[in-house]
């Protein structure tokens, strides 16, 4: 696939990345804005409400615009919660595997959803929930259930795999337990279209059909989790609309969608320069960006990001291995090929690096982390919205 045909290849075309320091992530607004009006319609004919997953894509300073399209945010921590309420306001919705004390009654303060992922952590904290309410909070609280449906075939990233910690399986969870519940969650899609969903809505419903009955009319909801790549080129929207409006009919409840790469899919790049060139065997380019440190899910998935201008190794006239700047020895992006030899100080772009990137990055080594910024493609301005250095690396240790 050419860079151009990727995507966000669109994206890379319309920057000026002379003009951007390295190493730097940079969200176009024009695709952003591209995707959320196709979520908004969605959510519009589809009689849904989506809200943003923070833990793929978190770049408040863009939630501006993100607010006129979705109506809130899903948090999976405190801190998520608060960048929630603080920055985009609407619906707050939170999830954890497991909630301390403390924390829930920090979350009860921030959010509007609450879901647990047992029936036991429910019973313990609820007394967290009602003091709450007491207090003048309106929570609306849920279970997580494991419906035991496979769909993803990458086991890390897989919520459904056997022996999963993620959401209560059918044969752990009666209808007692619903006592105090307004909703149920599940959650078993990556990166998957409206068929996966389809084949996880019918499981989902042969096991926990008669307790979605259960949950009290009127404030009974069922939230269908992330994963969809519903901005994904060639996704069939109607299938999920349809999908949806039949769900919500035939139970009579209301319905979330959480994504979070969707909202952000091809919106962003990651533009580093080279630093040295050496030779052991063959041509290694060591970049002033990493792996481990700026794009984890390169090492985790694993997956290969497209770099404008380069293609599979061999394809093209000089192929290199691009290194990132750590000391980790495991630390390699992947072999590219290149028209033309590479130079010390020559600017490479990796695309569609706006989700899972800036909120997955770590300060290693002490490698400074890359800034952030937005590109406007009415005025073609680059705003630098963050910069990093020491202090960020010190801050996080003691």
């Amino acid at each position: 696939m050419s860079a151009g045909a990727a995507l966000g290849g669109d994206v890379a075309a319309r920057l000026d990345v002379s003009t951007v320091e390295t190493p730097c992530f940079v969200t176009d607004l024009g695709a952003l804005e591209k995707n959320l009006k196709l979520l908004a319609d969605v959510q519009a004919r589809a009689g849904c409400t989506i809200i943003l997953a923070l833990k793929g894509f978190a770049q408040w300073s863009t939630f501006p615009l993100v607010k006129r399209y979705l109506r809130g945010t899903t948090a999976s921590s405190v801190a998520e919660a608060r960048l929630g309420t603080e920055e985009m306001g609407g619906e707050v919705h939170a999830y954890a595997p497991a909630w301390t004390e403390d924390d829930l009654r920090e979350v009860c303060q921030l959010a509007d959803h609450v879901v647990f992922n047992s029936p036991g952590q429910w019973r313990r904290l609820r007394p967290i929930v009602e003091a709450a309410r007491a207090g003048g909070r309106t929570i609306s609280c849920g279970l997580r259930c494991n419906p035991e449906h496979r769909e993803v075939e990458v086991a890390l990233y897989d919520p459904a795999a056997p022996g999963s910690r993620l959401g209560t399986t059918r044969a752990n969870v009666t209808v007692e337990d619903l006592d105090g519940l307004d909703g149920l969650h599940f959650h078993t899609l990556c990166e998957l279209g409206p068929d996966a969903l389809e084949r996880t809505l019918a499981a989902f419903e042969a096991g926990f059909g008669d307790l979605i009955a259960r949950l009290p009319k009127g404030r009974r909801w069922v939230n269908f989790g992330g994963g969809h790549h519903v901005t994904r080129p060639g996704y069939d929207t109607d299938h999920l609309v349809r999908l949806i409006r039949d769900f919500r009919t035939r139970w009579d409840v209301e319905v979330f969608l959480e994504p979070g790469e969707a909202v952000a899919l091809g919106t962003g790049v990651l533009v580093a320069s080279v630093l040295d060139i050496i030779d052991n065997g063959l041509p290694i380019a060591i970049l002033d960006t990493s792996a481990t440190a700026h794009m984890p899910d390169v090492l985790e998935m694993p997956y290969r990001p497209v770099i404008v201008g380069a293609g599979d190794p061999g394809a093209r006239a000089v192929t290199y291995r691009l290194g990132g700047l750590t000391c980790l020895a495991g630390d390699v992006i992947g072999d590219y090929s290149f028209d033309a030899p590479l130079t010390i100080g020559q600017k490479l772009v990796f695309l569609d690096m706006a989700h899972y990137t800036m909120v997955k990055t770590t300060t290693f080594n002490g490698v400074r982390l890359p800034s952030i910024a937005t590109h406007d493609p009415a005025t073609g301005e680059i705003h630098v919205t963050r910069r990093f250095g020491y202090r960020d690396y010190r801050d996080r240790l003691s």
